[in-house]
């Protein structure tokens, strides 16, 4: 009895798998199969090791644009300091020192998460941040809710009526939120729904016997409306969520628009793809079309262009804040501008690109998560 092999044609040798890894005409899952091409944990680690970089960027930027001004004690308090006085000031806060000095010392800072110490009211920078950072990132998820829920339905109903009255009021929609400047729109929703209509709050995050309560319960997290959550006061939790209403829809509207406009293009593209009309051939009804065979590849763009939009709400919560007299990063961002704290500037603007290179590493994950595509 004899075994026979099964024939060899060409290239189907010991380096036929070093052919298939190596030709680029090769399906990408063959390549991937070989070995190349790469994989999430590799994917993970490069978008976590940009971190660094992007960072380090930021901050030399944020610290050299600081110095073009001058040293920060003379931009704060050099008018009111004789020159001994200045000299003395400067001198105990290192800024006589040579630049390049200078730097290295606050990298070395950074790098231990000491941001510095405010020279208005001697405050370190790291205490602001625990803070008041709560109350931007309440702000922030609020205005995210506020851009998802309108951008993401009428980016849907304007493609699917594409072309017609209501596609071009919405586009008109999206490109006028997107163009109005945050303090107008502010104002704007302060003077019809809290000055005219008197439905909603004038500004702050509570009223004043709510913020003493919730500023004063043990453990309190400054997220106004998980500590109201937490004491179970139906009213305090109405009072919170008022008052953040006007707040979020400013900053939210900004950001509502772009998502209108993503979602439409990418959703006419959808609809309009072999696997549409497929499904659309079997019977399936429109609006199960819409809401899955054509919504979900829509929405791996929307979840790649997050992290860009966080990082535009967090510039947009400064004079959201401010408008409203939110006391979060930005109000006291715009209080030590007004002062000509640089130190603190510095300190913040810093802090803010650290979480915004954070953000955006933690949305490009998700991304990679839902779409294996993002990868590769």
């Amino acid at each position: 009895m004899t075994l026979s092999t099964p024939e060899v044609g060409p290239g189907a040798g010991p380096g036929a798998s070093s052919d298939l890894a190596t030709d680029p005409t090769k399906p990408q899952a063959q390549r991937r199969a070989s070995g190349q091409g790469g994989g999430l944990g590799r994917y993970v680690l490069v978008r976590f090791l940009l971190i660094f970089p992007t960072v380090f960027i930021l901050v030399t930027l944020v610290f050299f644009l600081m110095r073009v001004i001058g040293n920060p004690i003379t931009a704060s308090v050099g008018g009111r300091l004789t020159p001994d006085q200045l000299q003395e000031r400067l001198h105990a806060a290192g800024y006589d020192r040579p630049v390049l000095v200078q730097y290295l010392e606050y990298l070395g800072n950074i790098v231990r998460l000491d941001f510095g110490e405010t020279t208005t009211d001697h405050r370190p920078i790291t205490e602001i941040i625990l803070q008041y950072g709560g109350a931007t990132a309440e702000l922030v998820f609020y205005a995210l809710i506020v851009a998802l829920v309108l951008g993401i339905p009428l980016g849907m109903l304007a493609a699917y009526v594409r072309d017609k009255w209501p596609d071009v009021l919405f586009r008109a929609l999206a490109i006028l939120t997107y163009a109005t400047p945050v303090f107008f729109g502010g104002l704007l929703l302060k003077l019809v729904f809290s000055v005219w209509l008197g439905w909603l709050p004038l500004g702050d995050r509570a009223s004043t016997r709510v913020s003493l309560v919730l500023d004063n319960i043990p453990g309190a997290s400054g997220i106004y409306i998980i500590d109201a959550l937490r004491t179970g006061n139906a009213q305090i939790i109405g009072d919170v969520l008022a008052h953040a209403v006007l707040p979020a829809l400013t900053l939210g509207l900004l950001t509502a628009g772009i998502f209108l406009r993503l979602v439409r293009a990418n959703m006419i593209g959808s609809l309009g793809s072999e696997y549409v009309d497929a499904a659309r051939s079997r019977g399936v009804r429109e609006a199960r079309l819409v809401r899955t065979h054509a919504f979900r590849p829509a929405l791996v763009p929307i979840i790649t262009v997050m992290g860009l939009q966080i990082a535009m709400l967090l510039g947009g919560s400064v004079l959201t804040e401010t408008t409203f007299g939110w006391r979060g990063l930005g109000f006291e961002l715009n209080q030590y501008l007004s002062a000509r704290d640089f130190v603190a500037v510095q300190g913040i603007v810093a802090m803010l690109a650290v979480i915004v290179a954070v953000t955006n590493f933690i949305v490009d994950v998700v991304a990679a998560l839902i779409d294996p595509r993002v990868r590769f």
